[in-house]
């Protein structure tokens, strides 16, 4: 198969760095959002992020320019027929993306392959809403995208060998980062290990021990993590990693799964990080941290 023009499906943050990576790797991308506005916003923040880079003249502006016209913005799923891949990423609810996976099946031809970056859901359940499951595949990215060469590659129980293959060949020759292979399970390998250290920082906070800053510092500084728990978890969204920790609980039923009391008072308040501008620590409107 050749990888020229890829589908992403949902404009928030991962959804941006995904398309800012591909258009950056030499592909053409198909930004696909519910509404105008949101595409528009989703395209700003891209462009945003391009003119941090240029400011620090890691890229020039040509190549700005450059990247921009790869990306395309569409709003209907139809469109996104001519690519050669198409890669989900919505919000974590699985009847939406379960309704996604569905129009997918009726509008792409059978040899497309369909992905999700979904971090906790089942690929098998997603693949159950179409007519060809064998094509059906979880490819995780890692925020930030175009710093973690990272991909979890998972496989449903229907998933073919020729998807996974083309998929890994996809990772690891065309976008360049480290395809690792994962059966399906909740939270696969790195959102449940990661979402369980979160959890437990927002005990250990919630009990006093040490302020959001100094439980941050501890881990960057101590253990060499590029964010501490407190703010990775600001930019993955609070909401996001309470859904993450309750469809772990829900599957496993073990109590190390069961979401800190903190982290439901907080997306209760709609305190869920960088995308409402307050979480654990204060963001501006450009996502940098005040």
């Amino acid at each position: 198969m050749f990888f020229k023009k890829i589908g992403v499906i949902g404009g928030g943050t991962m959804g941006q760095g995904i398309a800012e990576m591909l258009a950056v790797k030499g592909l053409d991308v198909l930004l696909v959002e519910q509404t105008p506005e949101k595409l528009d916003h989703a395209y700003s923040m891209i462009e945003l992020s391009l003119d941090k880079q240029l400011e620090k003249w890691a890229i020039t502006q040509a190549e700005k320019k450059l990247i921009l016209s790869r990306i395309d913005k569409v709003t209907h799923l139809a469109e996104l027929s001519s690519c050669d891949m198409v890669i989900e990423t919505i919000s974590e609810d699985l009847d939406a993306k379960k309704a996604v996976f569905a129009e997918l099946d009726r509008v792409c031809p059978s040899n497309i392959i369909l992905a999700s970056n979904t971090s906790t859901l089942s690929l098998t359940e997603l693949a159950s809403t179409t007519k060809y499951p064998g094509r059906v595949i979880g490819m995780h990215f890692i925020y930030p995208v175009s710093k973690i060469d990272l991909v979890e590659i998972i496989r449903g129980l229907k998933t073919s060998e020729e998807t996974f293959s083309e998929t890994k060949r996809f990772v690891e020759e065309v976008v360049q980062k480290k395809g690792v292979m994962v059966y399906e399970s909740p939270g696969f390998v790195t959102t449940r290990l990661i979402c369980v250290l979160i959890n437990e920082a927002l005990h250990v906070l919630q009990e006093g021990v040490a302020t959001p800053e100094d439980v941050d510092n501890a881990m960057k500084i101590g253990y060499n993590f590029q964010y501490g728990p407190l703010e990775m978890a600001d930019h993955f969204g609070l909401d996001s990693v309470l859904a993450a920790m309750e469809g772990m609980f829900r599957e496993f039923g073990d109590i190390k799964y069961r979401p800190s009391v903190l982290l439901k008072k907080m997306v209760r308040a709609n305190q869920l990080g960088v995308k409402t501008g307050a979480g654990f620590f204060k963001y501006d409107k450009d996502g940098d941290r005040l």
